[in-house]
């Protein structure tokens, strides 16, 4: 279940290690989102605290690390990294301790640049820190939520032992990081060093630095012919609530044609602010924050809603759902700090066709942005969306012709991005160039049913429990895939992670075929999976469905593999592929575990490869595509041991 993770070397002389995903850029070029920041992972500074990690086991805390691995810190311990480019922002991701009880607790950071004048950072864990089993708890020392479900720990369902099977508290702890973005006050050098320091006295016992994203960020907009909410009654220090104003601000443009301009400053809005046929701009994400709390329902909503809190929503599809919205520069920041997934505290939602978001920060509510169609035609690039309970972005319902590009998401409690087609199938939808950073739960990009949909020259990147960096399944109630769906020049990297209820390690992608047949015509063509904790490719039927259905047409094409911690390929279906110009290298298994539907005909098994030509390299088997492996030979290793693979390289 554990292997080794990779990040950057030690730097020379102090000097800047920038990465991507803990990756060498020049390995992910052409992938994933174009970022303004710098990261910089905290293992690769200098430090007089400790590096944890690397290391892949669940539960723990350099697994949530970007890289696996990240640098702990006590009192009067620091990190320091070394700014790569002029930066007047930074951006900390790290962890404290929980409450002993949950809810969290505060501490210092110390902020200082060349030993100069000292800022300081507030951490927080109030936002971090879940236990138990979905859809978990804020306590600690909580028995097992479901006694009445299997789980792994005991290999049992706990109520059904005798004695009952108790859990060890805290029962599997998990979202344990956060970020926070801090305002220098002047423009820094390239060269300069950013120091961060506990200080003495911090109530956290330990203080885990994962990474530093430095920025350069550009002067506020400033928009003199719109609807200044200002002008509405909008309060820009956050005391009074600016929901109303907003609401004023809104329906003057639309009457005079005008866009709603936002201001620099925090204004503070508790419920949602709905959005039809309007244009709100900010004076850019560092500088406009639209911040409000989590607010009790007096009575639950029609769509079972207990709670409320900021969002920018459009009309529900119900009622024709909204057209022609636009929103731009600012910040949204929540307060949602359990998940009900009834809730709709999403940072945008609803149903908005014809309509474009772009350059938001969404910190801290359930989902960044949750779409309820049918809805049509909608452009969501250069978001950057972190800390989510739930999802980063989930296109949930007849979503169609809409575009998810250049979007940066980090620390997503569920996949980073989703189009599910429950009783209305997603179409010709497309996710490009975007970047998913470890995900907690489930997938970097989920595909749940859809026709003709895209998944492009993303980056994904670590993966931390129960899912994979590209999941495209049948299951959640989803439509069947039908036409193609085109899995194009993406790159993971450290994804595949251990399936708790199976008990088995999931492939960097990974088909699974739960509710229906996965028939459509899948094309994964140009895509990298670089050092996979267990397998690169799977394609899987639950066992009590193995008989029922079945993957085929799946074409595997100019893709390259280094590194796995088993196998190239895991078949546990029925079902064919093919492959050309697949090329591996350093495998850690047998090339392919074919294990079909699991009854060992002398026929061989149920799952059949097509070696269409290319197909080199491998690991300490020999050939990955071995032509004895061809075309169904029963190779199955239920739970193969597992050989971390070296850091991945420059292909020759």
């Amino acid at each position: 279940m554990s292997a080794s993770g990779t990040h950057a070397p030690l730097p020379a002389s102090g000097a800047p290690v920038v990465t991507r995903a803990a990756l060498a850029p020049s390995l992910v070029a052409g992938r994933g989102a174009s970022v303004g920041f710098a990261e910089q992972e905290a293992e690769s500074a200098t430090t007089s605290g400790t590096v944890i990690g690397p290391d892949r086991s669940a539960y723990t805390l350099p697994a949530e690390a970007s890289g696996r691995s990240a640098v702990r810190l006590t009192s009067g311990q620091y990190v320091e990294f070394t700014l790569p480019s002029a930066a007047n922002a930074v951006t900390v991701r790290y962890s404290i301790p929980d409450a002993p009880t949950g809810g969290g607790i505060t501490a210092p950071l110390n902020v200082t640049v060349d030993g100069g004048s000292r800022k300081t950072m507030t951490l927080t864990s109030q936002y971090a820190w879940l236990y138990n089993l979905y859809p978990f708890s804020n306590d600690p020392n909580a028995g097992v939520l479901h006694p009445d479900w299997w789980i792994t720990e005991c290999s049992c369902v706990p109520e059904a032992t005798t004695p009952p099977y108790t859990v060890t508290t805290p029962f599997r702890p998990n979202h344990f990081y956060d970020e926070q973005r801090l305002l220098l006050g002047r423009t820094y050098r390239a060269g300069d060093k950013v120091r961060l320091t506990v200080p003495a006295g911090s109530p956290a016992a330990w203080t885990v630095i994962d990474l530093l994203d430095s920025e350069l960020v550009a002067p506020p907009k400033v928009d003199l012919f719109a609807a200044n909410a200002l002008l509405f009654g909008a309060d820009p220090t956050g005391r009074r609530d600016s929901a109303d104003a907003i609401d004023r601000a809104i329906a003057f443009a639309k009457r005079t044609h005008l866009k709603v301009y936002l201001p620099p400053g925090t204004y503070q809005v508790n419920r949602h602010i709905i959005v039809d046929d309007v244009t709100i701009e900010g004076a850019g994400s560092w500088y406009t924050i639209v911040k409000g709390h989590q607010v009790d329902l007096a009575t639950p909503a029609p769509d079972g809603s207990v709670h409320t809190g900021v969002g920018f929503y459009g009309k529900d599809a119900s009622a024709g759902g909204s057209t022609n919205v636009h929103l731009s520069g600012f910040a949204i920041e929540g307060d949602v700090r359990e998940r009900i997934d009834t809730d709709q505290v999403n940072g945008v939602g609803g149903a908005m066709s014809d309509s474009t978001i772009d350059g938001l920060y969404i910190h801290h509510t359930k989902v960044g942005m949750w779409f309820d169609g049918p809805m049509h035609d909608l452009r969501i690039t250069g978001n950057i969306i972190a800390d989510q309970i739930a999802d980063g972005i989930n296109f949930h319902t007849g979503v169609t012709d809409s575009v998810v590009s250049n979007n940066f998401i980090r620390n997503s409690g569920d996949d980073g991005l989703a189009m599910w087609s429950e009783k209305v199938e997603d179409a010709r939808d497309t996710f490009d160039h975007n970047t998913v950073q470890t995900p907690v739960l489930a997938n970097g990009i989920a595909l749940y049913g859809g026709t003709d949909n895209t998944v492009s020259n993303n980056l994904v990147a670590d993966p931390i429990r129960e899912g994979s960096g590209i999941q495209l399944g049948s299951r959640f109630g989803a439509e069947a895939f039908t036409g193609h769906a085109w899995i194009t020049s993406n790159t993971t990297v450290r994804a595949g992670t251990f399936e708790l209820n199976w008990t088995i390690g999931l492939g960097a992608i990974w088909l699974y075929a739960l509710e229906r047949n996965i028939d459509a015509d899948i094309e994964v063509v140009g895509d990298n999976f670089l050092d996979n904790t267990y397998n690169a490719i799977m394609l899987v039927s639950d066992f009590p469905v193995k008989d029922l259905y079945s993957i085929t047409n799946v074409h595997f094409r100019d893709v390259r593999v280094d590194g796995t911690g088993t196998s190239v390929v895991s078949a546990r279906s029925a079902g064919s592929a093919s492959f050309q110009n697949v090329d591996a290298r350093n495998v850690g298994a047998v090339g392919v575990n074919n294990c079909g539907s699991f009854h060992f005909t002398s026929a061989g098994s149920e799952f059949s490869l097509t070696d269409l030509g290319g197909n080199d390299g491998g690991g300490t088997t020999g050939p990955w595509l071995a032509p004895w492996e061809l075309p169904n030979t029963i190779t199955c290793d239920d739970r193969p041991p597992v050989v971390a693979p070296p850091a991945p390289s420059a292909w020759s």
